[in-house]
């Protein structure tokens, strides 16, 4: 595939998706929307990428929307336009990420604003750089919290903490988004794509299935109570056993070795 917003790259089972508008702070247009989604599917039905990687070009992330040139009569003072954009065309972004059952880390490299945030968080594991921050930027532009932010916030850091977010838009820098919850980890600059890769390459060496199963347990989790939890662990369980890898995973450890994994 020949994309042009953004860069797309296999290597050791590990995809890394590129937002490729630096010039923009990689703010998304209807292109880039279209070519992340054609990514996001070439991702899913690749059995051999085991994990991927979200990150920007230059010194952004993704600064959200790209309002002043979306493209293709996007108008934002239609309001029918708005929701229909937000659920054609954004929303399904955030929603292959959340609910694929291959890891993802996001690697936030600068900015990330607005949908720029949700793209980050829906991911499994975020690394951040020292000097990246988080902004959402909605309230100073008058919009609502979107792509899933209203979903996702209150539980990562908490009710109060997450209107305090979404109320003040205030920028949360590297180090205060992993103490807040927002992030794993926060590393310099010049060793984020490092770190980031490092992560994906040890997930994309693990037991495929079990790694997708307990991420999907967890996501759907957040909205099921205990008692469904256990019954969905029980079931997961029972998938997982099937598996090459739990095989080799009771080798090893009779073996006394490092369990070499297959995805399978």
């Amino acid at each position: 595939m020949n994309y042009q917003t953004i860069r797309y790259e296999v290597a050791e089972g590990v995809a890394t998706i590129t937002l490729n508008r630096p010039d923009v702070l990689n703010a998304a247009n209807l292109q880039m929307l279209r070519e992340l989604n054609q990514a996001l599917d070439a991702v899913q039905a690749d059995a051999g990428v085991r994990a991927a990687v979200l990150t920007g070009a230059g010194r952004a992330f993704c600064a959200g929307a790209d309002l002043a040139g979306m493209g293709e009569g996007f108008d934002l003072t239609d309001p029918l336009t708005v929701r229909r954009w937000l659920v054609e065309f954004f929303n399904p972004l955030i929603l292959k990420i959340f609910e694929m059952e291959k890891p993802w880390i996001a690697a936030v490299n600068g900015i990330a604003a607005g949908g720029g945030c949700q793209l980050a968080l829906a991911c499994d594991l975020v690394v951040i750089a020292e000097d990246a921050y988080f902004c959402e930027i909605f309230a100073q532009r008058g919009l609502v919290v979107d792509l899933g932010g209203l979903f996702l916030l209150p539980r990562l850091v908490g009710l109060h903490k997450a209107k305090e977010l979404a109320f003040f838009a205030e920028k949360i820098s590297g180090l205060h988004a992993v103490e807040l919850g927002l992030a794993n980890t926060c590393v310099p600059g010049s060793e984020l794509r490092a770190v980031a890769h490092e992560w994906a390459t040890k997930l994309a060496q693990g037991p495929t299935v079990a790694l997708g199963l307990m991420k999907v347990g967890m996501n759907r989790g957040l909205q099921m109570t205990l008692r469904d939890v256990m019954q969905y662990e029980a079931s997961a369980q029972a998938l997982a056993v099937h598996t090459q890898d739990v095989q080799e995973g009771l080798r090893a450890f009779v073996e006394k070795r490092a369990p070499k994994f297959q995805g399978r």
